[in-house]
């Protein structure tokens, strides 16, 4: 069974070079295409939990504590995952790897749906999770396999945008869902998006181009780097465990992880803050979490071109500027004036640094560090720590949230305080760590 997601063997060359480019062009749009916008619709498999949250508190089915274990079964198990699939993504042939992920994952939030038992609900939610941790690492070997070096801040940057895209339209359409059917639909919408997703994949993917009978991007490109050469040289396995040696790795995989519990928290319990604390609907309060979702498709692109066009490729200076963007916003959100508009100013700015920062830290900078064959366990190595970060959240958050709740007169109250300082306090940490690596550059 395994053998059928490895990849094919490689084709003699085309002769004919007009071929060539028509192939490269027609392929390089659908691949794009797949992995931006599939993995954004996919997406919102994985966040359907932290919208219905209310409604499940509120009908006595699960209590914060219980939804913080089951958010975080998806974390720990998309952490592990995401370093399997990065590692495995790296050997596969793409179109199957993700067409058959995207399927179990969808099938997943279905089950979800008729799931009370808390048991069950993790066990299902945690499968979810390593099913959707393939996205990632396999939407960028396909990426580093159809783009060149020169190429990557910006299209990884367009491709970031699938984050947001998924986060907005989770936002808005299981809120939606849930506000006007019950909590089940808000994971049965998802799941039904996540079958149609998985056949456009299948229709859009293709292999390596080397298995069409292209020539490497590089050599396509005219766009050659002394590291792509190296890591070629060795055995795939042998290049993956040599990005294990690179000190800034660790780095930025700890960073990741403090970005990864701040981004969480806010979709995970922002839709709950935005209600018990701000009073809004959920329908109003999924709106204004998609405007942070809006912004962050803005700073997807603006840090790619940014960190190429401004600094040259380097990453750490476009960090720091992304961090300081994502600061403000989180000040703005919870210690701001009590105004509608400056809670929309905070959610723009803070979505707009957030996403830079998941952008490069989350994989872009790892990938620039790391030898292009490998992007995938790169983006493993990666993503275990973001997602523990993101696991670890989930756990301190419920326990902060409950801790601070009251039921006075028959209505819950909340006491946010503490757990917004623990958000807070994660981002801080980040940024240093990010500003740690200002020397950093790419690999020679």
């Amino acid at each position: 069974m395994l053998r059928y997601f490895v990849t094919g063997q490689d084709r003699p060359v085309l002769a004919d070079k007009a071929e060539i480019d028509r192939l490269y062009r027609h392929h390089r749009l659908r691949v794009m295409i797949a992995i931006t916008l599939g993995y954004g619709l996919i997406y919102t498999c994985r966040l359907a939990l932290g919208v219905v949250k209310k409604p499940l508190i509120d009908e006595g089915i699960f209590t914060p504590v219980e939804l913080g274990m089951i958010g975080s079964a998806l974390f720990y198990t998309y952490a592990l995952g995401k370093l399997a699939n990065g590692f495995l993504a790296d050997h596969a042939n793409v179109r199957r790897f993700l067409t058959v992920t995207f399927l179990a994952t969808a099938l997943c939030n279905i089950a979800m749906g008729g799931i009370t038992v808390l048991w069950a609900a993790v066990l299902v939610w945690g499968l979810n999770g390593w099913f959707q941790s393939a996205g990632a690492p396999a939407g960028v070997v396909a990426m580093t396999a159809w783009y060149s070096n020169r190429e990557r801040g910006r299209i990884y940057g367009i491709w970031s945008t699938a984050h947001s895209i998924g986060e907005g339209l989770t936002f808005v359409m299981v809120g939606g869902l849930a506000a006007a059917f019950g909590w089940r639909y808000g994971f049965w919408g998802p799941g039904l998006l996540g079958l149609l997703t998985a056949a456009g994949c299948w229709w859009l993917l293709r292999d390596r181009p080397q298995t069409l009978g292209l020539p490497p991007v590089a050599e396509w490109r005219g766009d050659h780097h002394a590291h792509v050469e190296r890591g070629t040289a060795r055995s795939v396995l042998a290049t993956q465990l040599s990005i294990l040696k690179i000190p800034a790795i660790w780095v930025l995989a700890v960073a990741s992880a403090l970005t990864y519990v701040t981004r969480y928290a806010i979709d995970s319990w922002g839709v709950l803050y935005l209600q018990e604390v701000r009073g809004y609907s959920l329908p109003m309060a999924g709106t204004l979490l998609m405007l942070s979702t809006l912004a962050g498709i803005v700073g997807a692109i603006a840090f790619g071109f940014i960190s190429d066009k401004w600094f040259a490729t380097r990453r750490p200076p476009a960090n720091l500027l992304f961090a300081v963007l994502e600061l403000i916003g989180l000040l703005l959100i919870f210690f701001g004036p009590a105004s509608t508009p400056m809670l929309v100013l905070g959610m723009l700015l803070f979505g707009m640094g957030l996403t830079g920062l998941v952008t490069s830290l989350g994989g872009l900078f790892a990938v620039d560090i790391a030898p292009k064959r490998v992007a995938g366990a790169a983006m493993g190595v990666i993503g275990v720590f973001s997602y523990v970060g993101a696991a670890v959240q989930e756990h301190v958050s419920g326990a902060l949230i409950e801790g601070g709740m009251r039921i006075v007169d028959g209505q819950r109250h909340y006491d946010f305080g503490p757990v917004i300082w623990f958000w807070i306090g994660a981002s801080v940490l980040s940024m240093l760590l990010a500003a740690s690596l200002w020397r950093t550059h790419l690999s020679d």
